[in-house]
Formats: structure tokens, sequence, C-alpha cells
């Protein structure tokens, strides 16, 4: 039986962050994926003469060698970065609402984010900037706890971070009300919210705040041959530092010790076994504990059946035999609300029949030449707060998928005029059954846990200690302390990786 000092299931963005950690740490590593290609959703596809981005609409907080962010510093740290050729995205978003009859074209930057909003919202300005300001603390209080692991000095949060802690329990929209920003200025801050899967009301604004900040600072960035380049990369460093990475290898089992019911060994779908007293698992816990392990403390299973899972995935994908130009489209991202009650908007999007929100993107926006000249790639996405394709039927399936991807292309057209229906090429629809089969996620999953008051960002960063209850098995991923999304996915592999390079050399 070979032996490894670390198992990382799951090649996705979590698990192969964690895997480059474990390797710098000195750690023999194994990464197993069941699929033939690394990256999860990190990935893209063909169809005819176009390439798809599976999943990304833009990687936040990565920024420029003059203006970097987090996540590039850590892709330096991880030997990444030169890897891919990056491009930025030129605007931040534009945002529709029926309700309110709001059109907003919002730009990066913090100063020029603020003058725009002065301009649709007279009289914003000063509760915008004390947004930021505030937002900018918030960045730096968790940079501070971050450096010190979570083990921060309640006496020094205080003197130096003290708004941050005031604010770190109070919602979104608590925190706007306070600071007495107008209606229409809160509508239009909030348009980001669908990309964290939970209501202003619920959810943290310290989360929010954190990332809207980000995005504001640093702008946004894409890799030139889409979010496969980045997965790509990695297993490229991967193998650089003298790691393993097998495809078609469908992890079936952890293995655990007698003595301690701690992590021994990982099984896969084909009989072989490897030995290994440490596992990060770049998967649902409902996963590994509901199918891959044998005995669970109940404890763990208590707390994992406590979370909620937050939006189901459905997106459609368009190669349009024209040009952006030529058919209207004029932004890069635009999310396309009924209301801007995030609220109601929620609740509208637990059915099926109720939900028309859409986060969409064109790409040739970014990249002119992503795909053939004289054409254009679109990426429309919605999430879905219920299991409702659940009552969908096999004999159903397809007149309700094709359904939902009408209604998108008309919800887009009416909303801003762009005419693309008659000039579709290609088309390809992945609903939450696609990704369930996909990459293994329950009910088709794409934003892991719903982040919630309790179960915040912050709360989770916290309690991280307390999380990690069964030895040697530790997450990375959407699923994870940092939540969904690209940049904490990474975030959340490199904390995985590290804390399990201390737990190897503390076992000597």
């Amino acid at each position: 039986m070979k032996k490894y000092d670390a198992v990382v299931i799951g090649a996705g963005n979590g698990g192969l962050a964690a895997a480059v950690r474990l390797l710098q740490g000195g750690a023999r590593v194994l990464v197993v994926e069941k699929h033939n290609l690394p990256g999860g959703f990190a990935t893209s596809f063909r169809r005819g003469r176009f390439e798809f981005e599976a999943s990304l609409h833009e990687l936040n907080d990565f920024g420029t060698a003059d203006n970097a962010g987090d996540v590039r510093v850590l892709f330096d740290e991880l030997g990444v970065t030169d890897k891919i050729e990056w491009m930025q995205i030129p605007e931040a978003y534009r945002v529709i609402s029926r309700e309110e009859k709001l059109d907003a074209t919002m730009p990066f930057g913090v100063a020029a984010f603020v003058d725009r909003m002065e301009q649709y919202v007279p009289g914003s300005r000063a509760s915008v900037q004390k947004f930021f300001d505030l937002a900018e603390e918030v960045r730096l209080a968790q940079a501070y706890s971050s450096s010190v692991n979570g083990n921060t000095d309640s006496k020094y949060m205080v003197s130096r971070f003290g708004n941050f802690v005031r604010s770190g329990s109070y919602s979104v929209n608590e925190v706007l009300a306070a600071l007495k920003m107008p209606k229409k200025a809160r509508d239009i801050l909030n348009a980001y919210w669908c990309y964290l899967g939970a209501h202003c009301d619920d959810l943290s604004f310290v989360h929010y705040a954190s990332m809207v900040n980000r995005y504001m600072m640093r702008g946004a960035s894409m890799p030139k041959m889409r979010s496969h380049e980045i997965s790509l990369a990695f297993v490229e460093r991967i193998r650089e530092l003298g790691g393993e990475v097998w495809f078609n290898t469908e992890a079936v089992r952890i293995l655990t010790d007698e003595k301690d019911g701690g992590v021994a060994g990982v099984v896969f779908a084909d009989g072989t076994q490897v030995e290994a007293r440490h596992v990060v698992a770049n998967c649902a816990p409902h996963v590994v504990y509901g199918k891959m392990m044998d005995k669970v403390p109940a404890e763990e299973v208590r707390a994992t059946n406590a979370r909620k899972f937050a939006g189901r995935g459905f997106s459609m994908f368009l190669g349009l035999d024209r040009s952006a130009d030529d058919l209207g489209i004029e932004n890069h991202n635009y999310f396309l609300y009924d209301t801007m009650d995030t609220v109601r908007q929620y609740e509208r999007m637990r059915t099926i029949a109720d939900n028309d929100v859409q986060a969409t993107v064109c790409l040739n926006r970014a990249d002119p030449d992503c795909s053939p000249k004289g054409t254009c790639m679109m990426y429309f996405t919605t999430l879905y707060m219920s299991d409702d394709w659940a009552n969908v039927t096999p004999q159903e399936y397809y007149k309700v998928k094709n359904s939902v991807a009408s209604r998108m292309i008309d919800r887009f057209e009416q909303d801003t005029g762009a005419k693309i229906r008659d000039h579709i090429e290609e088309i390809s629809v992945a609903t939450p059954m696609t990704y369930a089969r996909y990459c293994g996620h329950p009910q088709g999953v794409i934003y892991g846990y719903e982040s919630q008051y309790w179960d915040g960002l912050m709360p989770r960063l916290l309690m991280m200690g307390e999380d990690h209850r069964i030895r040697g098995l530790r997450f990375a991923g959407g699923y994870a302390m940092r939540l969904s999304g690209y940049s904490s996915a990474y975030f959340s592999g490199e904390i995985a990786g590290r804390q399990t390079v201390g737990d190897i050399k503390r076992e000597g």
C-alpha cells in the first residue's frame, strides 16, 4: 500500500490550493480527482466554434502587479501567478430592477464609484463614503485576524478596529440604515448580494462590505484562457513540487484508525487503497460524512445537519453569430432583478415558476477576441434557494429546462433592449441535476452552505478550532470556513493546507 502524508480529495479550487501549500510545507501529497480534468467548476468546455467559461464571472481581489489584491499575493506565494495570462474586467456591474425602474452601471475604483453614485442619487456621497471607510476597517481587521490565525487580542481589536467590532454582529441592511444611506443608493450598492447567495437581512455586513470593498479597490480579473487556465497552472505547480495527481480516480471511503477515530487512509472506486493520516476534502461534509466514513462523531453530524444549503445552480451558455456591438450588448456583467428588496427577491428564487433573476456575462466585453470574429459569447446564471428541481419528473425535465432557458433569453432582451434570440448558434444548459452529477454536490448546490448570522464568515473563522473534531480531516472549498466563491475557495484551501502542515509537524 502506497503511503502519503496527505491525500487531497477533489481537484477543485480549494483542493488545488491546499495541495500546493502542503507540498511547500514538505508533505508528500496525492491529489485524486474523479473527473479527467482538474478544476471542478473552474473549467471550460467547447460547443462548435466556441469555448465557454463554465462558471467564473470575474475574479475578485486579484488586482494588478502594482495594485495587488490578497488573491494575487496568495497566487504569488503559491507560485502560479506567472503561469496565467490575466486581463482586467472593464466595469463593476450594471444592475436593472423592474419594480424600482432602476438601471445603473457602476465603475471600479472607490472614488469613481462614490462619484457615480452621487450622480444617480444626489446627496448620497457622505453615506457611501462612510460605507467604504468602514469596509476598509473591516478589511484591515480581517487581515490582522488572519495574521494571528484567529487568536485575536480583544483589547487590540477594540482599540484599533472599534467600528468593525460594533458592526460585526449586524446585517447589511441594518448597517446601511445606521449610515443613513438613501434607499436608492442602498439598492445599487446591494446588487452583488446574489454572489453570496443570502439576502441582506441575513447576510453579515462585514462579509458583504469586505467583498464590495475589494472589488472596488482592485477591480476584477479574468484568465485569458478561462478559469481552466488557473486549474492547469495549479496542477503544473503541484507536479513541479513533487506532488502526484491522479485523474479518473474517485475516492469512495476514508479509512479511520480504531484507536482515535482519525484518518488512516483512502479507498478508491477501483479498490486501490493508500495510507495517509491526513485528508483535505474539497467536497461537501454532507458527502464525506454521509457516504465516505463509517464512524462520525455525533456532534459533527449535528453541526453539519444544522447548516443550510445555499443556492442550487442553473446556467445557460450562448454562442451568438453576431458581435456584441451588433446585438446591442453593452456591458460585461449584468444583474437583472424583479425587485431590489432582497428578502422578497430571495423568496421568489425558491421556485422554478417564480424565479426570473439572472446574473449574465458577455465575456467579449472584457476580451473582444475570446470568440471568432463577428461573434460573441454569453453565460447566464441563477440560483434556486430550495430544492424545487427535485419536484421535476424525468418526463418533464427537458421541457422545464428549456422553458427556464427561454425565459432567461426573453428577460434579457426585454430589460436591455438587446436582440439575441435569432442569433443563437450554440446553446448549452446546466441545471441543478447537471451540477449534482458533474461535481457530486448535494441537490446541485454551487454555493456551499448559506451565510447566516450564526454561520457566516466571521463565526466560521473564529470556530475553526471547534470545527476540527476528526483527527487528520480538514475541508477546503465552498463548504469550508471561507464560504463560497473562487477567492474564498483558494483561501480556504490555503488555510486547510497550512493547518495540515502544522498537524503533520506536531505529530513528528
